[in-house]
């Protein structure tokens, strides 16, 4: 394993991607002024400036960035300028989240294009799995297929709702998501010889998720 040079470690500088109410986000910026993460959210990129994630932003004072650049919003930012603007603000670490039933390979059945929202909890449901859950990955050039980083189990109850699983999926969203983040900005992202990232426990070092 390739080990992360730990002392001194620097508060990290943080950009959050949103299109929608960004209750992910706001759990990340919560815990980073809680002092949970070791890092502050400096700037918001969104493709929707009317979305719950940049009103939040915008009143926690948090810059917003509009991308990508179209003929409706003039004032987008192409890539290359978004890469520039980023890179004045943050070291860039990029996660995404994407709902998958369960940690096997079934799971790979309720992801990829076309698989969002409550599309994912119905396919789910549907389908008779008894777990689903928060799937947390880097990205890559394609869609969904980054390496898994954190996964987290929730029960599918055999009276389940689309909306009722989404509500208790999202709750361990939250959780997942400022573990992660913490993990990544104390540097305890682990990466294997076979290219896998793991993550160093923080209360112990020996032990990896």
């Amino acid at each position: 394993m390739r080990r992360i040079q730990k002392a001194g470690i620097k508060k990290k500088n943080l950009a959050v991607f949103v299109s929608g109410g960004g209750s992910n986000f706001q759990s990340i910026h919560d815990a980073c002024v809680g002092g949970s993460i070791h890092g502050d959210v400096v700037v918001l990129v969104t493709n929707k400036l009317g979305c719950g994630g940049a009103e939040y932003s915008r009143d926690k004072g948090i810059p917003v960035l509009l991308f990508p650049k179209s003929k409706d919003e003039a004032n987008g930012l192409s890539p290359t300028d978004l890469v520039a603007a980023l890179s004045l603000q943050v070291k860039v670490r990029e996660i995404w989240e994407r709902q998958r039933a369960g940690s096997d390979v079934p799971s790979l059945a309720f992801g990829g294009k076309g698989y969002y929202g409550m599309k994912v909890h119905n396919a789910v449901i549907a389908s008779g799995a008894r777990y689903s859950g928060p799937t947390i990955h880097f990205v890559d050039e394609h869609y969904d297929t980054g390496h898994i980083l954190a996964q987290r189990v929730v029960p599918v109850l055999w009276n389940d709702t689309a909306q009722d699983l989404a509500a208790r999926v999202l709750q361990e969203e939250h959780r997942l998501y400022v573990e992660v983040v913490a993990a990544l900005c104390e540097e305890r992202v682990i990466w294997r010889e076979d290219g896998v990232p793991i993550i160093q426990s923080k209360e112990s070092p020996n032990d990896y998720s």
